[in-house]
């Protein structure tokens, strides 16, 4: 059980960006996201609140999951353990969006689950490698942030607006303020407001610390800007 649930490493391995356990991942997050949409139509007729139901409850097992493992190794501290990752901002706002249908929500985990969970996929801030429990958790979980958005746009027939661009911005603002101060107060590095994660990732192309904070407000809004072209419209 160690080997797979224990504080330490499967035979001390980190894990390797692009490496075939990385590829796995993105391979899966691929095949399932073309799976439901796919099935969208099917989904809708039959199996709507099966599947919506089914993506909240295993987002919220996964994280409850999340805070056993930390009690179990005896690693949940106030500076890299609270939920404001905006992943797991992304993730418990998720959970109440498929439980609600919340249009509110969506317009803003639309943005922050796709565009963050997506940027976690590709460059991952992990250390644990397959068949570690975080390693597992890390990829399911930023997986299922993402279908569960995309079950709204295909599914629900949720679609973002150019004024939903502005509110998740100005949502993710508030937020880093507060995280901000967080950060100060316990130590932390939460949505990487203090300096830079270890692994590869597009920070490293947005200059030295603070400026890159600056430089990742003008990437985040061209991110949102690119998940609202699908449902741009000369006339709203």
């Amino acid at each position: 059980m160690e080997e797979w649930f224990g504080r330490y490493r499967y035979n001390d391995e980190f894990f390797q960006f692009l490496s075939l356990s990385h590829v796995t991942m993105l391979i899966i997050l691929l095949l399932s996201a073309t799976f439901l949409f796919l099935k969208r139509d099917k989904i809708r007729e039959s199996q709507s609140n099966k599947i919506r139901y089914i993506l909240a409850i295993g987002l919220l097992v996964s994280e409850l999951s999340l805070y056993l493992w930390y009690i179990y190794t005896d690693v949940w501290n106030l500076a890299d353990s609270l939920p404001l990752q905006l992943c797991s901002i992304s993730l418990l706002l998720s959970i109440v969006m498929l439980f609600s249908r919340s249009y509110f929500l969506f317009e803003i985990t639309y943005f922050f689950g796709v565009g963050g969970a997506l940027q976690a996929m590709l460059t991952p801030e992990l250390t644990y490698d397959f068949p570690h429990y975080r390693y597992f958790h890390f990829f399911l979980a930023h997986i299922a942030i993402i279908l569960a958005s995309l079950y709204m746009v295909w599914v629900e027939k949720y679609k973002p607006t150019f004024k939903s661009v502005w509110k998740a911005m100005l949502v993710l603002n508030a937020l880093a303020i507060f995280i901000y101060i967080v950060n100060k107060i316990t130590g932390g590095n939460y949505m990487f407001l203090a300096k830079k994660p270890s692994n590869p990732s597009i920070l490293d192309f947005l200059g030295p610390y603070p400026w890159y904070i600056l430089s990742l407000e003008a990437v985040a809004f061209s991110i949102f800007l690119l998940l609202y072209l699908p449902f741009y419209r000369r006339k709203e």
